[in-house]
């Protein structure tokens, strides 16, 4: 995918890549850097001291990270709809061997560096900033017109920042989005479930291209780790997902999104798609495209990268054209790539042996 993404970003003479991350804890992610100078993105973070330790070590001088809590207006039509009604409904959390880790693991808080507290999520024991920002009229004063990217994850009022984007995604141009969604919760419009995320976002003109999913026991046992992170497990139950949205130009009921997208605006999504590990999602729009994008890039260098990253763990692989005619040969025994690697083991917590 780094090929591919290296000459997408290339490509690019008039446009950066703009990302929003709205709960950047830890950085941007260290990907989106293959855009180099043409990247422009902005964090947000609860953490003062985390947003402090980013800037710090920042070097890109694109990107830059901002402290405070991400909300919504008061006014909001969303936050008097949702004015004293709980954010989460039949929260499981609790029940799971992960709420258990938590409990032991924040016993040896004491022992914790800063990074570990942020990977707990232990804001208490951390400073946090005074600060609400209200993220889409912050970005417009701040002179962002564009955004290709927008993540949210804040582990909690995810869909209440989303709502603060209603109306405004066509504005700011936005191609994609990366949203924490949970797997629980009851039917009102106003929870932040993955029912209400979707319909929101499929509303917003946007189609699901991917949907990771967290899976948790409800105990320790049989269930083992799987990610680096508390009691996420080999089996149990979702609780929940990361749900990858972007628009779809290539799509029947879509063909006016294309014509409303510059070429390096195609080109930047297919970029995306093979961040995501879509590369059939890239090489639809390169082909579809082709007209357009041919000027930009090298369509047939292109689709062999993405061909290349469809078979991540083969010895000898197959160009774009040797791969899709062995498709034609054999669609039904069609398999030139092995799977993709596992999941590392989850290692323990450094402190926890002090």
């Amino acid at each position: 995918m780094w090929a591919f993404l290296g000459l997408a970003a290339e490509a690019l003479r008039c446009e950066q890549f703009s990302l929003v991350d709205v709960g950047c804890s830890g950085g941007i992610e260290p990907i989106w850097r293959n855009f180099g100078d043409r990247l422009s993105a902005i964090g947000f973070d609860v953490s003062a001291a985390e947003i402090r330790r980013l800037t710090a070590e920042e070097e890109h001088p694109g990107i830059r990270y901002v402290a405070g809590f991400v909300d919504i207006r008061p006014d909001h039509p969303f936050a008097k709809r949702a004015q004293n009604l709980p954010v989460h409904v039949e929260n499981l959390y609790g029940r799971f061997s992960a709420g258990w880790i938590y409990e032991m693991e924040a016993q040896g808080i004491e022992y914790a560096s800063h990074q570990e507290k942020l990977k707990l999520n232990l804001w208490q024991n951390t400073e946090l900033a005074d600060v609400t920002i209200h993220a889409p009229e912050f970005l417009q004063a701040e002179g962002f017109t564009d955004i290709d990217f927008l993540k949210i994850d804040v582990d909690g009022p995810d869909f209440r920042i989303l709502q603060s984007f209603t109306g405004l995604f066509e504005k700011f141009g936005v191609l994609a989005a990366r949203l924490e969604v949970n797997m629980f919760g009851g039917t009102g419009e106003t929870v932040n479930s993955f029912h209400n995320t979707d319909r929101f976002m499929r509303e917003h003109g946007y189609c699901l291209f991917r949907l990771d999913n967290r899976t948790y026991s409800s105990r320790a046992l049989p269930a083992r780790f799987e990610y680096d992170f508390p009691a996420q497990t080999a089996s149990g139950r979702i609780f929940q997902s990361e749900a990858y949205y972007a628009r779809d130009p290539v799509g029947e009921e879509w063909k006016s999104v294309a014509e409303s997208l510059s070429d390096e605006k195609l080109l930047k999504l297919a970029a995306i798609f093979s961040v995501w590990n879509l590369p059939d999602g890239a090489a639809e729009l390169l082909l579809a495209f082709r007209s357009r994008l041919s000027s930009l890039i090298d369509i047939d260098r292109a689709l062999d990268l993405l061909a290349l990253q469809a078979q991540p763990l083969t010895d000898k692989p197959l160009t774009y054209k040797e791969y899709m005619a062995l498709f034609a040969a054999d669609p039904f025994g069609f398999n030139p790539g092995a799977p993709p690697p596992q999941a590392p083991p989850r290692r323990r917590w450094p402190w926890r042996a002090k």
